[in-house]
């Protein structure tokens, strides 16, 4: 799954994020064959299909707390601010009643940018060190010092939730869209990937979590609809009057409809 922007040459006034799905063996807009993922080097429970963990993570019957390792490179590391608000959401979200725990580390750049997918799973078999446990279920998080290696002029990628609890998140793209005029905070766009990001993992849209009405985008599959939902293809942000400014975009009620009927709040 991977949360992308189309870049434009002079931004006044809107940065829009676009978001597409990616299932290993389809081929979609935003996809490529360096997507294609192979699993058997991970952990048997941390190795399934994106989506495959949704009511896992949603609810409390296998699993009672969740545990999510963040590993970041050296001078890359998310702003507080969008882990608390990422904490936030999950609580929101989640029933976990033995609690929700973010660990966070740093570890040196693998100068491997631009990255594939083969080399974000390769540095996660090499510092993953958290895996699901009897109560808890565990996500990995890696914030990345690098861009995707499809990226284009016209199309950067921001994030991607590649395997059932698995999320890579380009830190240095997403940094340097912040630094661009008129751009959303640094905090709003890492709120913003995180969320979407993990909201893949959690099934939306129809790809793990089963949709209660028909909401999906059908010219963006994995997404909603809804414009203003954070699970829309494209995610605005405005400045003040012109839409949403830096505040985080929400689950539209659709969304939260399916993650309630499959476990969650």
């Amino acid at each position: 799954m991977l949360l992308e922007i189309l870049k434009k040459r002079n931004p006044v006034h809107t940065i829009k994020l676009l978001s597409y799905l990616l299932i290993c063996s389809f081929i979609l807009v935003g996809c490529s064959e360096d997507d294609n993922v192979t699993l058997d080097t991970l952990q048997a429970n941390n190795k399934k299909p994106l989506g495959t963990s949704a009511n896992d993570l949603l609810s409390e019957i296998n699993f009672t707390s969740l545990s999510i390792e963040i590993v970041s490179v050296q001078g890359f590391e998310p702003t507080t601010t969008a882990i608390d608000r990422f904490k936030q959401f999950l609580q929101e979200r989640l029933f976990k009643p033995d609690g929700i725990t973010i660990t966070q580390r740093t570890i040196p750049s693998s100068n491997k940018t631009p990255f594939t997918i083969e080399e974000i799973i390769e540095i996660e078999n090499n510092n993953r060190t958290v895996f699901n446990q009897t109560d808890a279920v565990t996500v990995f998080i890696y914030f990345a010092d690098g861009s995707k290696e499809q990226d284009t002029e016209e199309k950067i990628t921001l994030g991607s939730a590649y395997l059932n609890t698995s999320i890579v998140i380009y830190e240095s793209t997403i940094r340097k869209l912040s630094s661009r005029p008129n751009a959303p905070l640094l905090s709003t766009i890492e709120t913003a990937t995180l969320n979407h990001e993990f909201s893949h993992l959690l099934g939306l849209v129809d790809i793990g979590s089963p949709k209660q009405t028909n909401h999906v985008d059908t010219d963006s599959q994995g997404h909603c609809n809804i414009a203003s939902c954070l699970m829309s293809a494209a995610i605005e942000f405005g400045n003040g009057a012109m839409g949403l400014g830096d505040d985080i975009p929400k689950l539209d009620v659709q969304c939260i409809a399916d993650l309630r009927a499959n476990g969650g709040k």
